[in-house]
């Protein structure tokens, strides 16, 4: 794929923003994306299940076909698109990621070939929009740490990088081994567990706040948070493409097969050796690694090629964040308490 339009409709997540964009901007697509995404659901008819309406005539209203969303997503008018739109569609794209089990309807509605070449004209808007500048840009030395907890609870202490990377990296191990042992090789068993790529405990950081605090995969819907302004420095490892993280798989590979096999073949349907970043390894020659939100959007929920018979998903990062390896981070202010009324409402900054 050679268009930035086509780098982002690679990705589930970056699909799945532009349908979510063009859903806001014509009811027709809307209902067309409910009725095609009920039909591809894995969940159709048990977790998820669609009610009949009647029509004015007393019988169910036409179903709309796939020619249908192709035809009105092609008339769309992309220019109409605005800022507020576009990081209401990137925060339904994170949201609706699920790297632990098989895409949602949306999700294989988006897939489609036809429904993938008729989103083009608008991902190519998006991308020269001012709202999308930021996607592809490098980790800025100002981001904020957050912490997620009820009103007035402390941030935990931090322990040192180096000890945080190392209890990763032994307890990665130990599943693993315990995984082959226990778990079924075959990867349409029943099973579930780890099914992220970052090692658990190290400092994380956003750059883009209010929106980033719902750029958050795998959220609980959390109403208040501390927000810690961070100011680092050091050797950033970024990863602004596919490439760019299974370079970073074959330089340090951390074997994950056993772990992740059955979540990652729900999640990509891909069946195989899997790996992750050596973490801790690759401290010894980065401080950080920041995952571009382009990144993140071409990348996340699908196999990433490393060789021949190995492949890795990057999974439970969020866009436009960072995480450090080093201890080269250090607090920048005193801690701010955002909150919201309720999941969905906006951010607001405690005075």
């Amino acid at each position: 794929m050679d268009t930035g339009a086509e780098v982002l409709l690679e990705g589930p997540r970056g699909r799945r923003l532009c349908l979510e964009l063009a859903m806001m901007l014509d009811p027709t697509v809307a209902s067309a994306v409910f009725y095609l995404g009920y039909e591809l659901d894995p969940g159709r008819g048990t977790s998820v299940k669609l009610l009949s309406v009647s029509g004015d005539d007393g019988g169910a209203p036409p179903v709309p076909s796939l020619e249908d969303l192709t035809g009105a997503l092609e008339a769309l008018d992309a220019g109409s698109a605005g800022a507020d739109q576009i990081d209401g569609a990137l925060v339904r794209a994170v949201d609706s990621s699920r790297p632990w089990q098989e895409p949602d309807g949306e999700d294989a509605l988006a897939a489609l070939p036809e429904v993938q070449a008729a989103l083009v004209p608008l991902a190519s808007r998006v991308l020269d929009t001012p709202s999308a500048q930021w996607w592809n840009q490098f980790r800025p030395a100002g981001q904020w740490a957050l912490h997620w907890s009820p009103a007035g609870n402390p941030a935990p202490p931090r322990h040192a990088a180096a000890e945080t990377l190392s209890a990763w990296a032994a307890g990665a191990r130990r599943e693993e081994a315990g995984a082959a042992r226990d778990r079924p090789a075959d990867p349409h068993a029943n099973w579930t567990g780890t099914w992220w790529s970052f090692p658990e405990g190290a400092l994380r950081t956003v750059a883009q706040l209010p929106l980033g605090l719902d750029l958050i995969e795998d959220s609980f819907g959390e109403t208040s948070v501390s927000v810690t302004g961070v100011r680092g420095a050091g050797r950033t490892y970024e990863v602004r493409s596919g490439s760019d993280w299974a370079a970073l798989c074959r330089e340090y590979p951390f074997p994950v097969t056993a772990s992740r096999r059955h979540d990652w073949f729900r999640c990509t349907g891909r069946h195989g050796e899997w790996v992750i970043p050596d973490w801790e390894k690759a401290a010894e020659k980065w401080d950080a690694v920041h995952v571009t939100a382009l990144a993140y959007l071409s990348c996340a929920n699908r196999a990433l090629d490393i060789d021949a018979g190995r492949s890795s998903v990057m999974a439970g990062w969020n866009p436009d964040t960072t995480i450090w390896l080093t201890d080269t981070a250090g607090e920048d202010g005193p801690p701010e308490r955002w909150y919201r009324t309720a999941t969905g409402e906006p951010w607001v900054r405690e005075a």
